[in-house]
Protein backbone atom coordinates (compact mmCIF):
# COMPACT_ATOMS: atom_id res chain seq x y z
CA UNK A 1 0.00 0.00 0.00
CA UNK A 2 1.22 3.35 -0.78
CA UNK A 3 2.24 6.32 1.72
CA UNK A 4 -0.24 8.48 3.01
CA UNK A 5 1.91 11.70 2.56
CA UNK A 6 -0.72 12.81 -0.88
CA UNK A 7 -3.85 12.14 1.27
CA UNK A 8 -2.58 14.10 4.63
CA UNK A 9 -5.43 16.92 4.96
CA UNK A 10 -3.06 19.83 5.72
CA UNK A 11 -5.83 22.61 5.53
CA UNK A 12 -7.11 21.35 8.92
CA UNK A 13 -9.35 23.29 11.29
CA UNK A 14 -8.39 24.11 14.09
CA UNK A 15 -10.02 25.19 17.26
CA UNK A 16 -8.78 25.98 21.25
CA UNK A 17 -10.08 23.67 23.99
CA UNK A 18 -10.96 26.93 25.54
CA UNK A 19 -14.02 26.86 22.96
CA UNK A 20 -17.27 24.79 23.28
CA UNK A 21 -18.84 21.95 22.05
CA UNK A 22 -21.28 24.30 20.55
CA UNK A 23 -18.98 26.18 18.92
CA UNK A 24 -16.67 23.48 17.33
CA UNK A 25 -20.60 21.51 16.29
CA UNK A 26 -21.10 24.93 14.34
CA UNK A 27 -17.94 25.27 13.14
CA UNK A 28 -18.23 21.24 11.82
CA UNK A 29 -21.50 22.07 10.09
CA UNK A 30 -20.35 25.09 8.31
CA UNK A 31 -16.72 23.33 6.96
CA UNK A 32 -18.73 20.19 6.45
CA UNK A 33 -16.25 18.28 8.08
CA UNK A 34 -16.19 15.43 10.94
CA UNK A 35 -13.62 16.93 13.37
CA UNK A 36 -11.58 19.97 14.87
CA UNK A 37 -8.28 20.04 16.31
CA UNK A 38 -8.06 20.92 19.36
CA UNK A 39 -4.87 23.62 20.69
CA UNK A 40 -3.29 24.99 23.51
CA UNK A 41 -1.10 28.18 23.05
CA UNK A 42 -1.30 27.20 19.57
CA UNK A 43 -0.16 23.67 20.14
CA UNK A 44 -1.89 20.65 18.76
CA UNK A 45 -3.13 19.00 22.17
CA UNK A 46 -6.36 16.66 21.05
CA UNK A 47 -9.04 16.09 18.61
CA UNK A 48 -12.73 17.01 18.79
CA UNK A 49 -15.23 14.89 16.54
CA UNK A 50 -18.61 14.11 15.71
CA UNK A 51 -18.67 11.36 17.63
CA UNK A 52 -17.36 13.01 20.64
CA UNK A 53 -20.32 15.40 20.76
CA UNK A 54 -23.02 12.88 20.47
CA UNK A 55 -20.91 10.38 23.25
CA UNK A 56 -19.89 12.87 25.50
CA UNK A 57 -21.95 15.83 25.30
CA UNK A 58 -25.23 14.68 23.66
CA UNK A 59 -25.75 11.11 25.35
CA UNK A 60 -24.53 12.65 28.93
CA UNK A 61 -27.26 15.39 28.40
CA UNK A 62 -24.81 18.09 28.92
CA UNK A 63 -25.39 21.81 27.48
CA UNK A 64 -23.08 22.14 24.64
CA UNK A 65 -22.94 25.68 24.70
CA UNK A 66 -21.57 25.32 28.63
CA UNK A 67 -19.16 22.15 27.68
CA UNK A 68 -15.74 23.21 26.76
CA UNK A 69 -13.85 21.26 24.59
CA UNK A 70 -11.06 20.55 26.57
CA UNK A 71 -13.77 18.58 28.53
CA UNK A 72 -14.37 16.02 25.86
CA UNK A 73 -11.93 15.78 23.25
CA UNK A 74 -9.57 12.92 22.67
CA UNK A 75 -6.00 13.42 24.16
CA UNK A 76 -4.39 10.14 23.16
CA UNK A 77 -4.91 10.62 19.43
CA UNK A 78 -2.81 8.05 17.58
CA UNK A 79 -0.12 9.74 15.22
CA UNK A 80 1.58 8.99 12.33
CA UNK A 81 4.40 10.18 10.11
CA UNK A 82 3.19 11.60 6.37
CA UNK A 83 5.37 8.57 5.03
CA UNK A 84 3.41 6.19 6.84
CA UNK A 85 1.70 3.14 4.63
CA UNK A 86 -2.19 3.21 4.53
CA UNK A 87 -2.25 -0.18 5.53
CA UNK A 88 -0.63 0.58 9.19
CA UNK A 89 -3.05 3.66 9.71
CA UNK A 90 -5.70 1.21 9.04
CA UNK A 91 -4.31 -1.02 11.51
CA UNK A 92 -4.37 1.66 13.88
CA UNK A 93 -7.41 2.95 13.60
CA UNK A 94 -9.06 -0.31 13.97
CA UNK A 95 -7.07 -0.65 16.99
CA UNK A 96 -7.97 2.80 18.70
CA UNK A 97 -11.20 2.73 17.17
CA UNK A 98 -11.28 5.62 15.53
CA UNK A 99 -11.37 6.90 12.12
CA UNK A 100 -8.78 9.84 11.98
CA UNK A 101 -5.11 10.14 12.55
CA UNK A 102 -2.88 13.34 13.69
CA UNK A 103 -0.24 13.38 10.91
CA UNK A 104 3.28 14.59 12.54
CA UNK A 105 6.86 15.17 10.67
CA UNK A 106 8.68 14.99 13.97
CA UNK A 107 7.31 17.53 16.25
CA UNK A 108 5.85 19.68 13.71
CA UNK A 109 1.82 19.24 13.18
CA UNK A 110 1.33 18.34 9.26
CA UNK A 111 -2.61 17.47 9.61
CA UNK A 112 -5.18 14.49 9.71
CA UNK A 113 -5.80 11.05 8.02
CA UNK A 114 -9.18 9.99 8.07
CA UNK A 115 -10.75 6.61 7.44
CA UNK A 116 -12.13 7.93 4.02
CA UNK A 117 -8.96 9.53 2.75
CA UNK A 118 -7.49 5.73 3.47
CA UNK A 119 -10.85 4.15 1.38
CA UNK A 120 -10.16 6.65 -1.71
CA UNK A 121 -5.98 5.81 -1.29
CA UNK A 122 -6.81 2.08 -1.19
CA UNK A 123 -9.51 2.37 -4.55
CA UNK A 124 -6.99 4.76 -6.34
CA UNK A 125 -4.64 1.55 -5.96
CA UNK A 126 -6.72 -1.32 -6.94
CA UNK A 127 -7.77 0.70 -10.08
CA UNK A 128 -4.38 1.37 -11.05
CA UNK A 129 -3.31 -2.31 -10.17
CA UNK A 130 -6.81 -3.49 -12.53
CA UNK A 131 -5.54 -1.13 -15.33
CA UNK A 132 -2.11 -2.93 -15.11
CA UNK A 133 -3.55 -6.59 -14.85
CA UNK A 134 -5.91 -5.42 -18.12
CA UNK A 135 -2.93 -3.93 -20.01
CA UNK A 136 -0.77 -7.18 -19.64
CA UNK A 137 -3.72 -9.64 -20.58
CA UNK A 138 -4.91 -7.37 -23.66
CA UNK A 139 -1.35 -6.93 -24.65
Amino acid sequence: MATISEKVERQVVLLDESKTAWDAAVLMIDKHIGSVVVTRNSQVVGLFTERDLIRQVIRERRNPEQVTIKEVMRTKVPMVVPDESGEKCIELMKQHKCRHLLVFDVDAFVGIISLRDLLVLLLEEKEELIRQLTKYVTT
